[in-house]
């Protein structure tokens, strides 16, 4: 019996979802061994009672949000958080900075209480419940969605990658931005994502999230020696890991 899966969208702009409509061949390699039974973006149709594997995309922003996401946790074997946003928060995170009320007061004044009714401070899946697999990035790499996908539907223990960027940077030959004078997170972001932002002439801006090797300390460090402003450097950081306990 193929397994059951569930897409659910949460706080985001749908784009790691639309992105998994482009997987094209990619996508073929797990749609014929699942029964795609609800896709929040893909159909109005219920959600069902029963599922084996929920893939979220999206911060949590709402007590909604936190009740389906418990729901999902009972129900579901194993649970897939894809994107930047599910994984750490993403650009969501990065409007309140974990200050909802101040937020609301400065954006909406007197009518703040009435328009923050029954939100929360954006954070990232795993924030309230176990996440079982990440998916990183903005937007997520189809062949890395593929992979950790069949890993799931396989009962296989998750494997994201530890280290930095900083060593793809090297093996693809990209002159470190650094040399001149450009915060780039590479120092601290987890890998997997092959340097396409660096390899392409732009910085990377910490989408995947803080490696959990990362020497954030040492990282500064470097920042402050090639004379780049550190506030700059922090202010990269905010962009998608605000939320973040890792920084």
């Amino acid at each position: 019996m193929p397994a059951r899966v569930v897409v659910i969208g949460l706080a985001s702009d749908y784009g790691c979802q639309v992105q998994m409509t482009n997987m094209e061949d990619h996508l073929l390699d797990v749609l014929g061994t699942i029964d795609l039974s609800y896709w929040q973006l893909a159909s109005s149709g219920r959600m069902p009672d029963e599922y084996d594997v929920a893939i979220v995309e999206g911060a949590v922003t709402t007590r909604d949000h936190v009740e389906l996401l418990r729901k999902v946790r009972a129900t579901a074997g194993g649970i897939i958080a894809i994107g930047a946003c599910a994984t750490g928060g993403g650009l969501p995170a990065l409007v309140t900075h974990g200050d909802l009320e101040g937020h609301a007061d400065r954006v909406y004044g007197e009518r703040s209480s009435d328009v923050a009714c029954g939100r929360i401070s954006p954070m990232p899946v795993s924030a309230v419940i176990q996440v079982d697999y990440h998916v990183p990035g903005c937007p997520i790499d189809p062949a890395e969605f593929v992979t950790v996908m069949q890993r799931a539907l396989r009962g296989m223990a998750n494997r994201p990658p530890r280290e930095p960027l900083c060593a793809a940077c090297k093996i693809a030959e990209n002159t470190c931005m650094y040399e001149a004078g450009i915060v780039c997170l590479g120092l601290v972001t987890r890998t997997g994502c092959g340097a396409k932002c660096v390899s392409l002439g732009r910085p990377c801006t910490g989408c995947r999230g803080v490696a959990k090797d990362a020497n954030m300390a040492a990282a500064r460090l470097i920042v402050a020696e090639h004379g780049v402003d550190p506030e700059a450097f922090e202010s990269v950081l905010d962009l998608y890991n605000s939320a973040s306990e890792d920084r």
